[in-house]
């Protein structure tokens, strides 16, 4: 199946979003629009609401491209735009095995994130921010929450992607390369 030409990539974080997002919007050489990269200002600062919606009807006003991201604070404006949703509903030992990898190389190799952010050891293992604890906290509900979501009127007219493993999201990609 195709994703159309604007597509929404959601998950569990850690399920691999941000990097199949970017790889699709690659392969059809559409915008990749990183809702994260919106969301966070300095200091792991939240932007004002106001602020972060208006950035993300401002990075969608085009026709062709790939976002990731669950804001449910912005879900309106993603999926009222979006004509796609690609749902990565992996098990929950692979979205945390990869989450907890990534969570341990970007903290030990320091890397610099949006608006110069960075997880730490500290923030990720030691805080009640930590990325890996709002993951156990959210793995459960997005994957019964999402289902009913595209059952809603209002996204009705959604053509959804349901991959439940990386299998099948690289089988995926592969048939939108050929």
């Amino acid at each position: 199946m195709q994703p159309g030409k604007r597509t929404a990539v959601i998950g569990t974080s850690g399920s691999g979003k941000t990097t199949l997002a970017r790889q699709i919007a690659q392969s059809l050489q559409f915008a990749h629009i990183e809702l994260d990269a919106l969301h966070w200002e300095a200091n792991w600062t939240p932007a004002d609401l106001e602020v972060f919606r208006n950035r993300v009807t401002i990075a969608l006003a085009g026709d062709r491209w790939v976002t990731d991201g669950n804001y449910s604070i912005v879900r309106d404006i993603v999926w009222g735009r979006a004509d796609t949703v690609i749902f990565l509903d992996y098990p929950f030992w692979v979205v945390f095995r990869r989450l907890l990898g990534r969570t341990l190389q970007r903290s030990l190799r320091r890397e610099t994130l949006w608006n110069n952010n960075r997880e730490t050891l500290r923030l990720s293992f030691l805080s009640q921010d930590s990325i890996l604890l709002w993951m156990l906290k959210t793995y459960r509900r997005n994957r019964r929450r999402y289902p009913a979501l595209f059952q809603q009127p209002e996204f009705a007219h959604l053509k959804v992607v349901h991959l439940r493993s990386p299998r099948q999201a690289a089988e995926f990609l592969k048939l939108l390369q050929a």
